[in-house]
């Protein structure tokens, strides 16, 4: 079968990383990326992929990278000032990475603003600063530092990435479903029509339901991803952004003295925070507040400003209802509290049925709640490209997108997803993304109790968070 060659890169090509985001993100580059022969590495140190590197061509570099030698092994495989870095690893400082990038001249992406190792577990820093808003803020002071230098994506998977291309479609679509007039063009343009539309908050609303025929054993933490990717953010504070509309913090909640103040972060795991949320076929769903960039991205991009004022924002988060062998491996971690020492990421040879339903859920506005996304069963993920299951080709398809939006705009700074042309992106994403699907719904999170208890409840609005937390 032939595929388009979507773009081709001027020098050397590194991915840092080959989990099971790098692994299916393999096939793609092969598919629609041009490169020279023998200019593509890996670098990653368990060499348990050293075959299958070596059987498409691409050379290995076992190495774990550490503060002490990122320096000498990046600036070894880039002699020449071009090139393109995709970062999908974990414990590798991605600021360090973004900065050598801008010092050698050379392109730049990964999924995660990922620090070095004792950020996660173990540290010191007041949970305050164990939050995504402080990384987010050092990566947009980069940005301010080297703009108009090589272009440096942050945080571009499926989600953060992706469904902030999904938001823009959906608000054109709600906007034409509800007969205003839109053609936005600037970050302000959309910040104004997301305001006249009168979309209170987004929820990235996702359901994974792929099932193994095998019972999740004992003592193991079975996910569908990475399981450390979710263990790490996971047990971050539980942060969102936080929208104008609302009218009172949420219990343990607390707002960041600095910055724009587009964010609150809770005093709790996001793994622990759950909120109700919707899908199409499953309806209303407990989904969790895991902190993620675009719940930061998203409302800072979409305030609307008169002077200093910020006059519209929305809210915004995650809302994830994992596979469900991760619900009972995150439920047997908290029992315990302690992690498990195994873990197994679900491949797609082993997952007998189930899919992936990841989009954003508008609320707020004249037609009530609309969810829209990509909806990628297993059966179909297997047809389209090998080496993952339906979560991680909505991942690695991004990060396909992202590559070649960077090799298009080589001198575009530091971007976000929301940043992006989203319409070149998902042109590029599209055919790997199953079914990507618009459903209304008369849902609201004061609606489907099983009997009635005691609640901070706010009958008057619906959409304020109050409602959507469950204590």
């Amino acid at each position: 079968m032939s595929y388009i060659q979507h773009a081709r890169v001027d020098g050397p090509l590194v991915m840092i990383g080959f989990g099971s985001i790098g692994r299916g993100t393999l096939p793609l580059i092969l598919r629609h990326i041009g490169f020279e022969p023998g200019q593509f590495t890996v670098i990653e140190p368990s060499g348990g992929y050293a075959g299958l590197m070596a059987e498409h061509g691409v050379k290995h570099l076992q190495r774990a990278l550490t503060p002490d030698n990122l320096r000498e092994t990046l600036v070894g495989l880039f002699p020449d000032g071009k090139g393109l870095i995709v970062n999908l690893s974990v414990d590798v400082d991605s600021i360090e990475v973004m900065e050598l990038a801008q010092e050698l001249n050379v392109l730049y992406l990964d999924t995660v603003v990922e620090p070095w190792p004792g950020f996660y577990f173990g540290s010191p820093l007041p949970n305050a600063e164990r939050t995504n808003y402080p990384l987010r803020e050092k990566v947009r002071e980069l940005g301010r530092k080297y703009q108009g230098g090589p272009t440096s994506i942050s945080c571009c998977g499926a989600n953060p990435g992706m469904v902030s291309w999904l938001l823009k479609e959906a608000l054109l679509e709600l906007a034409k479903d509800t007969g205003i007039a839109a053609a936005p063009k600037s970050r302000e343009d959309w910040a104004d029509l997301s305001m006249r539309l009168g979309v209170k908050g987004v929820h990235i609303a996702e359901r994974d339901t792929q099932v193994s025929a095998r019972p999740k054993p004992a003592g193991v933490f079975v996910n569908s991803w990475s399981v450390d990717g979710l263990l790490s953010e996971g047990y971050q504070p539980a942060e969102l952004g936080w929208g104008t509309h609302e009218k009172k913090l949420p219990p343990l909640g607390h707002r960041f003295d600095f910055g724009a103040g587009y964010a609150i972060w809770i005093d709790k795991p996001g793994v622990d925070t759950r909120v109700r949320s919707w899908c199409p076929d499953v309806g209303p769903q407990f989904g969790l507040v895991v902190t993620h960039n675009e719940s930061l991205s998203i409302p800072d991009y979409y305030t609307v400003w008169q002077g200093d004022q910020a006059v519209y924002r929305p809210t915004c988060h995650y809302a994830y209802h994992p596979c469900n062998d991760a619900v009972l491996s995150l439920y047997e971690a908290n029992g315990a509290g302690v992690l498990q020492a195994e873990k197994h990421i679900l491949t797609e040879a082993e997952i007998t049925g189930g899919g992936d339903d990841l989009g954003v859920f508008l609320y707020g506005h004249a037609k009530g709640a609309m969810w829209y996304g990509s909806r990628l069963t297993i059966e179909e993920t297997r047809a389209l490209a090998p080496y993952q299951n339906a979560t991680g080709m909505q991942v690695t398809s991004a990060v396909l997108a992202a590559m070649v939006w960077a090799i298009e705009n080589p001198t575009a700074g530091f971007v976000e997803a929301d940043e992006m042309d989203h319409t070149r992106c998902l042109f590029v994403q599209r055919p790997y993304l199953g079914r990507v699907e618009k459903h209304y719904t008369d849902w609201t999170p004061l609606k489907n109790r099983i009997n009635r208890f005691a609640e901070d409840r706010d009958d008057e609005d619906p959409w304020q968070f109050t409602n959507f937390l469950v204590a």
